[in-house]
């Protein structure tokens, strides 16, 4: 990626390699979660998925038996077995999960405080 596109970027990705499911209301497609952010995440599916980019979707990533990530997608882009979405909602069991999740990952709380901020609207100080 060109450096003019990561500083582009507001949102922290977590490279996180873990089982999910997407489901679309119909159907629950096992994929696979390449990188998570507070903005959306890029799945892999098994073989190359006929998705629908006017449908919603529900990401449901189980991160142990008690802690899970729900978040609602749009598809953003996408090329062969992987689709990236980028969230149109998520609740607050689940943005409290995947902010420590990010925090976890990054080690930079002010990092976090910023990301929220710009996902909420919230102009810098």
């Amino acid at each position: 990626m060109a450096e003019s596109e990561r500083e582009k970027r507001q949102y922290q990705r977590v490279l996180y390699n873990a089982e999910a499911v997407l489901a679309d209301g119909d159907a629950q497609i096992p994929c696979r979660v390449v990188d998570i952010s507070l903005k959306g995440c890029l799945l892999e599916f098994e073989k190359p998925w006929p998705a629908n980019e006017s449908q919603s979707y529900q990401l449901l990533l189980k991160l142990s038996d008690t802690v899970l990530i729900g978040m609602a997608l749009k598809i953003s882009h996408g090329v062969g077995s992987q689709i990236g979405f980028k969230c149109e909602h998520i609740d607050i069991d689940s943005i409290t999960n995947l902010r420590r999740l990010v925090e976890l990952n990054s080690g930079d709380s002010e990092l976090l405080g910023r990301e929220l901020d710009a996902l909420c609207g919230i102009s810098p100080k």
